[in-house]
């Protein structure tokens, strides 16, 4: 019992003196979770878009060779960037590309940097959800809107997208709350989120385990209000639970039953 009470009384000591560090580290970690995973979205919305794109043998070889082309490409990124760790991926492109090119492409802006790997990460998870989201949908619905002649960006637009992306909502929250775990080693790069603000007051006071035990506080707060929020969002995609049909529509009346009189007597019927 005595351990507990000298952790908090070093937890205490650490946040009242730290309290402002922590707090800015928890920003700049929810700032970039949430920057990255919006274009990491926007990212894997465009793959997941191209990599459905349909063709067949009888449309032109052109046509076919580009859409084939933009398949293997878009499956490159994903499995490179899905097979290789975030941390990897931050060294190669921040230290890789003015490695490569003779400083000529060096990051300025630790932020700038940081924004890039996470959103190219998220974006190869996303491309898979939707690219998965896309397929999910009913292929009748893409058949009934060619019948009525809507174009293949129409279709997508008005009919597929709106339904696949509230199917995908969940995997985007989870990759939010992936991010703001995960970008904890930006530190490698010399970003100062949450986590790396922790190595530089351990570095300073030499209190490691009391400092994570306030990360994990920490992480865990971020991450249980983030996932209320989304489940907030989620319901509000959804909708009422209930719904009623409007009586005063025409073709509702049409479809349904109604009531005639005639004269004292009532007659029920089907039209």
């Amino acid at each position: 019992m005595d351990r507990f009470s000298q952790l908090g009384t070093d937890m205490a000591k650490l946040w009242s003196t730290y309290s402002s560090a922590y707090l800015g580290g928890m920003l700049s970690t929810l700032g970039l979770a949430l920057i990255a995973t919006f274009i990491g979205c926007i990212i894997g919305l465009a793959c997941g878009i191209l990599n459905t794109i349909p063709y067949s043998k009888n449309d032109p070889l052109p046509k076919r060779i580009l859409l084939k082309a933009i398949r293997v490409i878009v499956r490159a990124y994903v499995e490179i960037f899905r097979g290789t760790p975030m941390v990897l991926q931050a060294v190669f492109i921040y230290y890789g590309l003015p490695y490569f090119s003779g400083n000529a492409m060096r990051f300025d802006s630790l932020w700038a940097a940081a924004i890039l790997v996470v959103s190219i990460n998220t974006g190869s998870y996303m491309a898979e959800s939707v690219r998965g989201g896309i397929i999910s949908i009913d292929p009748g619905q893409t058949e009934g809107a060619k019948a009525i002649g809507m174009t293949h960006f129409q279709t997508m637009v008005s009919i597929i997208l709106p339904q696949a992306l509230r199917n995908i909502m969940p995997q985007i929250g989870n990759n939010f709350i992936i991010n703001i775990k995960d970008t904890s080693v930006m530190f490698i790069i010399g970003f100062t989120e949450f986590f790396a603000f922790h190595r530089y007051i351990t570095g300073i006071n030499a209190m490691y385990f009391p400092s994570a035990a306030i990360e994990m506080i920490g992480y865990l707060t971020m991450t249980l209000a983030s996932s209320f929020l989304l489940r907030l969002l989620e319901r509000h995609m959804d909708g009422a639970d209930s719904y009623e049909l409007v009586t005063s529509d025409k073709l509702v009346m049409a479809a349904g039953t109604y009531r005639s009189h005639s004269g004292t007597k009532e007659k029920e019927g089907v039209q």
